[in-house]
Order: C-alpha cells, then sequence, then structure tokens
C-alpha cells in the first residue's frame, strides 16, 4: 500500500534515500569506512580494506533473510554484519575476521541513518531554496494584488495577496537559516561500541572515531550518543515544522479555490483533480497531498520526542521507535515541499476576482477606516458605536455602507464626502502591507535566492 501513494504523498528526491538499498548500503558504507580508518591507525591489516570494500554493496545482499533474521536479532546490523562477513570470507578468510571490528550495531545503524538523512537534506534544502525563488517571483507579481483579509473565516480588512503569501515566504526563510543549524548540530558519527566506551579499541578508539568520521565525511562527536537523541529529534522536529507551514500554505489556498471564491485555481488537465462521478470538478488535490502530509508529522515528531527517553546506555524500544519515524517524516515533508512547488509553479491567480470579492460586503470591510478616522473627533467608542449602528442599517437596507454614512449628519459635519470616498476605497487602507512585503524580499535577495519565472495571473 505505502508504494501505491509515493508518487501522492512522498514525491520527491528524499524517497530515494530511504529505499531498502539505501538503508542497507548506508549501513555498509560504515562498516567500510570504519575497515579503512582502523586499518589507518594499525589495529587491522590494510589489506583487509579492500575485500570489505568489495563485499559491502547492498545489491549483493540477500535482503528477505535480513528482514527474516531482523525479527530474532532485535535489529538489521546484526544480520547484515553477518552476511557481509560470510561474503567477504569467500574470498579473503582473513580480512573477513577483522569486519565490524570493535563496533556495536547501534553504530551502524545510527550512522549509516545519519548518512541518508545527509542526503535527505540535501534534497530538502535544494527543494526549499527552489519554493522560495518560485513564492517571492509570485509576492513580487502580486504586492499590489487587493484582496480580503480573513479572521475567523469572516471578512475582516483588505490586505494584497502579495503580504499574505509573504507570510508563507518569511516562515519559508526561517526553515532555511534553521536547515543550517540542523546540520551542524545532527549530523556527526555515532562511535561508541557496546557501553560507549570503545575499550575494545583499547586507547585507539578516539583516533579511529576521528578517522572513521574523515572518510564518511561528517564531523567526529565530542561523545557518543547512543543514549542521547535530540540530534534526531532536532532533524524531525525542523521536518514537522517545515510540513507544517506548507500545510498552513496549503489550507489557505485549498479554501480560496473554493467555487464560492474562487481566487485560485489549481492546474487542470486529463486526470488531475477530477471526480469518479462529476465531470465537472476540479479539486484542489496538491492542497489534500499536502494537507495529508501535514495532518501526520505531528505525531510522528511527537514518536520521536516520546523516543528521547532512552535507557542507560542503549534504549529498549525507543530507540526503535526512530527507524521508520524519521524516514516516514522526512519523506512527507520532501513530498509536500514538492507538491508545493508545482501548485505554484501551476495555478492561476484570478487578481479581477479577488477584487470582486472585496465588494461584495459593499463597502462594510472599511467600517475600520472610518471608525478610526471619526474616532480623532468624537473618540474611539463613540466613533465605534455610530458606524457599527450604520453597519446595521446598511445590511438591513441592502445598501452600500458609503452611502448610508453619507446621510448621518453627525458623521458628515466631521468627514467630508470626499473623505468619507477614500476611507471606503480598499486600495487606500492596506496599511504597511508593502513595507511588510519589502523587507521580507530583502531576505530573499540578500540570500541570493535564484529567481524563479513568472507565473499564471488573470
Amino acid at each position: 500500500m505505502t508504494e501505491l501513494l509515493d508518487s501522492l504523498l512522498r514525491g520527491s528526491a528524499v524517497t530515494a534515500r530511504f529505499s531498502r538499498d539505501a538503508t542497507l548500503q548506508g549501513m555498509l558504507d560504515f562498516e567500510v569506512a570504519l575497515a579503512a580508518a582502523e586499518a589507518e591507525t594499525g589495529l587491522i591489516p590494510a589489506a583487509a580494506v579492500a575485500p570489505i570494500a568489495a563485499a559491502a554493496h547492498a545489491g549483493a545482499l540477500d535482503w528477505p533473510a535480513l528482514r527474516d533474521a531482523a525479527a530474532c536479532a532485535g535489529n538489521l546490523a546484526i544480520p547484515l554484519v553477518k552476511q557481509l562477513t560470510a561474503q567477504v570470507a569467500a574470498h579473503d578468510a582473513d580480512a573477513a575476521r577483522f569486519v565490524h571490528w570493535g563496533a556495536t550495531s547501534q553504530d551502524a545503524i545510527d550512522t549509516g541513518l545519519i548518512l541518508q538523512v545527509r542526503g535527505a537534506l540535501d534534497d530538502l534544502g535544494a527543494d526549499l531554496d527552489a519554493f522560495i525563488g518560485e513564492l517571492a517571483e509570485q509576492v513580487r507579481q502580486h504586492r499590489a494584488t487587493v484582496m480580503v483579509g480573513r479572521t475567523w473565516l469572516q471578512h475582516a480588512l483588505p490586505i494584497t495577496f502579495g503580504l499574505k503569501l509573504a507570510g508563507t515566504l518569511d516562515a519559508l526563510l526561517r526553515a532555511r537559516t534553521d536547515l543550517a543549524h540542523v546540520r551542524e548540530q545532527a549530523l556527526c558519527v555515532q562511535f561508541g561500541g557496546a557501553a560507549g566506551t570503545l575499550a575494545s579499541l583499547g586507547t585507539q578508539g578516539p583516533a579511529v572515531a576521528a578517522a572513521l568520521a574523515r572518510h564518511l565525511g561528517l564531523p567526529d562527536a565530542d561523545t557518543p550518543w547512543h543514549g542521547q537523541r535530540d540530534r534526531i529529534v532536532r532533524v524531525g522536529g525542523w521536518a514537522a515544522s517545515l510540513t507544517g507551514s506548507l500545510g498552513k500554505f496549503a489550507r489557505d489556498t485549498a479554501m480560496l479555490t473554493q467555487t464560492e471564491v474562487g481566487e485560485i485555481a489549481e492546474a487542470s488537465g486529463p486526470g488531475r483533480g477530477g471526480s469518479s462521478t462529476m465531470p465537472h470538478k476540479r479539486n484542489p488535490v496538491g492542497c489534500a497531498a499536502i494537507l495529508g502530509a501535514a495532518a501526520r508529522t505531528p505525531n510522528l515528531a511527537a514518536t520521536l520526542f516520546g523516543a528521547m527517553q532512552q535507557d542507560h546506555e542503549r534504549g529498549l524500544g525507543t530507540w526503535h521507535a526512530e527507524w521508520e519515524t524519521l524516514p516516514e517524516l522526512l519523506m512527507l515533508c520532501g513530498g509536500a515541499l514538492a507538491t508545493a512547488r508545482t501548485l505554484v509553479a501551476d495555478w492561476t491567480v484570478d487578481a479581477a476576482r479577488m477584487r470582486a470579492n472585496v465588494d461584495i460586503t459593499h463597502g462594510l470591510i472599511m467600517a475600520e477606516a472610518v471608525t478610526m478616522a471619526l474616532g480623532e473627533s468624537m473618540g474611539r467608542l463613540e466613533a465605534h458605536r455610530r458606524v457599527e449602528a450604520r453597519c446595521r442599517d446598511a445590511i438591513a437596507q441592502q445598501r452600500h455602507l458609503l452611502d448610508v454614512l453619507r446621510e448621518d449628519s453627525d458623521i458628515t459635519r466631521v468627514l467630508s464626502p470626499e473623505a468619507l470616498e477614500r476611507l471606503t476605497d480598499p486600495q487606500h487602507y492596506l496599511g504597511a502591507a508593502e513595507t511588510f512585503v519589502s523587507r521580507v524580499l530583502a531576505r530573499v535577495d540578500a540570500a541570493a535566492v535564484p529567481a524563479q519565472s513568472g507565473r499564471k495571473s488573470k
């Protein structure tokens, strides 16, 4: 079932990072690097390295046997090391003696996972930059496009579509900054041996660990982290937060595609967004996929947080809970990010419909502007009471608020007809929207994120 939904929910390069072969190869890469590091420090013969490296290919492993053996062994590393040792022994019995020398299963599993995570974060970082570029172009294009701002799902005040998108762009830029910190703090070698002391390597443990890290292109850790899982949580928490931001973006976009709103439309085409029974449907399937991911990631992140309570030097069950959880979280994040890119690249923005929707309350959306101007003379509370009464009149009489305001002599004594007309023009009540948009775009420019091509608007 899972693979059948990959293109919908996990359709990015991240998914390949956590394939069966990639998972096995991560552990095998650890074993090769370990042998090279130990040969450098004189712990094992240099001649043992090449036979170990030659056998360490995921495609050569009997993965059904690994799968079945994991149930008894408690993890995949134990049967993997046995198979690797047997394959090395078939060509060089002496070299086979030094496979996995001085390491423990968790060293192979954790470091293999970190190698996978490094690749996944590379992919996510590239897609995040691309999406930031796409969205920044949309913000520039729509920085003056007036639309309704909605609070509690109701019309509030006029805003710009550029400002709405700039809010998401702002969150994505924070995620971009946080990613650099996550990489620095989380990506490092795990190497501690049986109980985190590397006692089996005598006095050479730290030297082997440093050489191992160098061979894998990872930092060394100050201490083994078998029982300290904050690194895993940092990665998962970052991915969950990014997916949540994408979910907020998708939720807003989906509501703007509603028939009664009609301000955005996802791309259409044969087989996209249709219904099995209703030929006219143009469903926001991209939004649905992102929201599906965003609905799942909080609980996945919670599992990682819950697994931090490890037992002593190696957790019982809590460590196991991470193995599928973190990859799934990263794959869902990658799928949501890739879908968001496609959504923005191919959507249609109906600026005319946005402007028309501003007017459907016949000026009521501008009541605050009139209240603030009137309040300078009669006080805010009295101005609020009077304008609120005129709003009720406008609704009851089904008239435009401006026409009703013009008939109130107490209001017209303070505000001229020209002032009232300006105050009820949404274009003149956008506050600091342009300033906020400019701030976010300045950060995009400072980050040197490549600009993307312009997209469709009406």
